[in-house]
């Protein structure tokens, strides 16, 4: 799908991709580690999350770079969550993006810790951004640390564990998907929403649009990986299934799990006209949320 905004897109991917290489590079840490950590911070992909938090701060005429501090924090965190996710006491996988996982290259020990780094470190790069005031470091570390954590994202990765022991119904995978991948969604937007200064009613939609879009977007992977294409979606399809997870189509059949796309994508889109901001570019990347082929 092509995007209208596509080329300002591109100037803020590059920008948090330069900024990303820059701050690992920097660190005083071993070589071996920021290799590792670079590794998977540059394997690819489209940076839906900073985009959707530039595109958030975009909507209010402020500068996006207000919340590349933020943005390189958020990816770093989704970068360590999937370093993790692929080691083999967890989903075991040996490719990530077209390329080797993490641990394949350079060994289960040093996986672990470059996720750690990369944790650890996301929360000092908002802490030492000159671009927020203290009150708004204070709130985004808070709210981080709260959709990273055991009632965000690590409480999703815990509950999707113990889903395949049991069998799966719909409330407990949405459980999962609004945890597990909408809990940081849910944080990109928020935060450029409070960068650029929303207020608690705008703070209030745009959190009901992250949270319909992060189950749009789960939903979404879940039908790639019955009929996305392997050679584009970087991992082998069907690798869900072949683990017992709990996915839409596997609930809903293939067709009720477009059904549900359509549904969310039209919630989201509602919640968002409501703010009553320049949301063009945000509309964009729920569209291609919805229509995605990796």
């Amino acid at each position: 799908m092509s995007i209208r905004n596509e080329p300002l897109l591109n100037v803020y991917r590059q920008k948090l991709d330069n900024k990303l290489v820059e701050e690992i590079e920097r660190l005083q840490a071993p070589d071996a580690l920021k290799e590792a950590m670079k590794y998977s911070i540059m394997a690819g992909g489209k940076r839906i999350r900073p985009l959707l938090l530039f595109a958030t701060i975009y909507a209010y005429g402020k500068d996006p770079e207000d919340g590349l501090s933020s943005a390189c924090a958020l990816e770093m965190i989704h970068t360590y969550s999937l370093i993790h996710d692929d080691l083999p006491s967890m989903d075991d996988d040996d490719l990530r993006r077209g390329r080797p996982t993490n641990h394949k290259v350079f060994g289960e020990a040093l996986a672990i810790l470059a996720g750690d780094g990369l944790l650890t470190y996301s929360f000092e790069l908002i802490a030492n951004d000159s671009r927020l005031t203290d009150n708004n470091k204070i709130w985004l570390i808070q709210l981080l640390a709260k959709n990273a954590g055991p009632e965000g994202m690590v409480g999703g990765q815990v509950a999707d564990i113990e889903a395949e022991k049991k069998e799966p119904n719909i409330k407990d995978l949405e459980y999962i998907h609004q945890h597990k991948t909408g809990k940081l969604l849910t944080f990109s937007v928020l935060a450029g929403a409070k960068i650029a200064g929303a207020n608690a009613k705008e703070l209030t939609l745009f959190e009901k649009y992250s949270q319909h879009l992060g189950l749009a977007f789960q939903i979404s992977d879940d039908i790639l990986d019955v009929i996305g294409d392997e050679n584009v979606i970087g991992k082998p399809v069907g690798s869900d299934d072949g683990k017992s997870k709990s996915t839409y189509p596997a609930l809903l059949t293939l067709t009720g799990a477009k059904e549900q796309l359509v549904y969310h994508i039209e919630k989201a889109k509602n919640a968002l006209l409501q703010t009553k901001q320049n949301t063009d570019l945000l509309l964009e990347l729920t569209d291609l949320i919805a229509v995605r082929d990796s």
